[in-house]
């Protein structure tokens, strides 16, 4: 039986203020999960695995905007530049560059987040806010015309304190609003907080997320 993929994904909506867009986080689960959302009008999905993201990409419409939320190695870079719409998770300037010649090679501009560490669990990757700071100031991203920083990503830890998960979100605002008036005062695009997940996006909402990254409220545990 298919998780009610379809009842899921309003309840998930419901809580979700304007302004504020859903990431369905279709990693591990078939097409057909996927094909139940988009019939009922979602547009945006998430994967973090280069050959699941390419071989979903062939089979499924082509009006569907993918991102990559996942780590992602430089050697795969080339695999999804042709087609993804934003890579979330860019957390060093060695990846920023190959997205960079990728894209050049493919004629594209494509989207990028700077995934921040804030949470305190090892496992996590991501820039520490002092390693951002220094990728901006060192201001080899202005030449880059293949890509284009829209703004920040970052994980809470995982754990049940939720006054712990409020103030990584809230750090993470109040970074973006510092890179915001230093590095891209004038730039429109420069716009998007994506944090929260499913076990903890209302929460990111009232910390000023744009974008939450939601899979298993809507799809379920993993299917494979």
């Amino acid at each position: 039986m298919m998780w009610d993929v379809k009842t899921n994904l309003h309840r998930v909506l419901r809580q979700l203020p304007e302004g504020v867009r859903l990431v369905a986080i279709s990693k591990y689960h078939p097409a057909d999960y996927i094909m139940a959302a988009y019939e009922e009008g979602q547009r945006l999905f998430g994967e973090s695995h280069e050959q699941e993201i390419r071989e979903k990409h062939a089979s499924l419409p082509k009006d569907i905007e993918w991102h990559f939320i996942g780590h992602l190695q430089t050697n795969k870079v080339k695999y999804i530049v042709p087609y993804i719409s934003m890579i979330e998770a860019v957390d060093s300037l060695k990846l920023l560059r190959e997205i960079e010649k990728q894209a050049a090679k493919a004629d594209r501009v494509v989207k990028v987040l700077l995934e921040l560490h804030i949470a305190e669990e090892a496992t996590k990757y991501g820039l520490t806010m002092d390693d951002c700071r220094q990728l901006l100031d060192a201001g080899e991203w202005r030449q880059m015309t293949h890509v284009r920083i829209c703004g920040l990503m970052m994980m809470a830890s995982n754990v049940d304190d939720e006054q712990q998960i409020a103030s990584e979100f809230q750090q993470a605002a109040d970074f973006f609003d510092e890179v915001k008036a230093k590095y891209f005062a004038h730039d429109e695009q420069f716009c998007e907080r994506s944090w929260g997940m499913s076990d903890d996006f209302p929460i990111a909402v009232s910390h000023r997320s744009t974008m939450v990254r939601v899979g298993t409220a809507i799809f379920g545990p993993r299917v494979y």
